[in-house]
């Protein structure tokens, strides 16, 4: 009688075990952001899940939050690193307090043109700083294409000199500040649900966003005017908690590796289709005026805003500003 009991025990706790393990939870992963869903970063937060939950039925679960709904990007950071959100793809500017050389990407009038950023990006050195904040407890996953930016303000910006004195939103990094303060600007650190408010009551007269932004959050509609500058790259690093990521089963997270990898390709080659045809639809509107800049007026912005990378060469690194010069051949 003894006997039978603990086997039987023994096969009813065997069968418990199997049920529990047949019922565990799937992986939640939080994706949080602060842009529309209609933006490159929007599209490729919702391809994310679609493909996870697709490859990985009952395995992972991916609840996305556009729109700062569940953190602006004041506080995404904070989350990723409690381990409240477990994914998200700030703006490279986010990054200069964790470290100093992505600060290469704020540099204005740096690359020439959206094929040198992906260049220098998928370069040895692009690479590797996807990893540079490990030690942080931070891991890039990719880089994601948002597009060039253009400068918009409630007066007309031909010139560095119709800048003096303006105030320009802009995100926390010091690179950006020293860009608007070479140009004689007042720059204004505010969040980026804040700014269509900001520009409406005057609070800042101007930003800095690739064509995208500016129309999915209608800046157009509290801005006379859009200078096509193509002065700086508005990027953004898929990061992940590092210890969430390396504590994932092994399957799960190479099929994740697989999935970011096709995703990033898909969010790249839209983001440019996705920003010209946005200007169109902001051309269209009539609301806002957008000023082409001759060769010669680029020049002078561009000579206007260059000792900025002087400023910052000893944190960045001459050797990683050359080689991201380079990509411009």
């Amino acid at each position: 009688m003894f006997k039978f009991s603990l086997r039987a025990l023994a096969c009813a706790l065997s069968l418990t075990a199997v049920a529990g393990f047949a019922q565990a939870e799937p992986v939640v992963i939080k994706f949080s952001h602060v842009v529309a869903d209609s933006t490159p970063k929007g599209q490729g937060a919702l391809l994310f899940k679609q493909l996870a939950e697709e490859r990985l039925p009952g395995k992972v679960k991916v609840e996305v939050y556009p729109n700062s709904s569940l953190y602006g990007d004041g506080k995404e950071m904070e989350a990723l690193l409690l381990g409240d959100v477990h994914m998200i793809a700030p703006s490279l500017a986010k990054f200069e307090q964790y470290t100093k050389k992505l600060q290469v990407f704020d540099l204005p009038f740096l690359f020439d043109n959206i094929q040198a950023v992906d260049r220098f990006q998928q370069s040895a050195d692009g690479v590797a700083l996807l990893k540079s904040m490990e030690d942080k407890n931070i891991t890039g996953l990719a880089y994601w294409h948002n597009g060039m930016k253009q400068l918009s303000g409630n007066k007309a910006l031909r010139e560095p000199k119709d800048a003096r004195g303006q105030k320009f939103r802009v995100q926390a990094s010091k690179v950006l500040e020293e860009q608007f303060k070479a140009l004689r600007a007042n720059p204004r650190k505010m969040a980026f649900a804040e700014v269509y408010q900001g520009l409406q009551t005057g609070v800042v007269n101007g930003a800095e966003n690739p064509w995208s932004n500016i129309y999915s959050q209608k800046f157009f509609e509290v801005q006379k005017f859009i200078t096509e500058t193509d002065h700086g790259v508005l990027d953004y690093m898929l990061v992940t908690n590092t210890e969430f990521w390396n504590g994932l089963p092994a399957d799960v997270r190479s099929e994740l590796d697989k999935i970011v990898v096709e995703v990033t390709t898909k969010v790249n080659e839209q983001a440019e289709a996705l920003n010209q045809g946005d200007k169109q639809r902001i051309s269209e509107a009539g609301t806002s005026e957008i000023i082409s800049l001759t060769p010669e007026q680029r020049a002078q912005w561009r000579e206007a805003m260059r000792p900025v990378w002087g400023k910052f060469e000893g944190e960045i690194g001459a050797d990683l500003i050359k080689a991201a010069q380079t990509a411009n051949q």
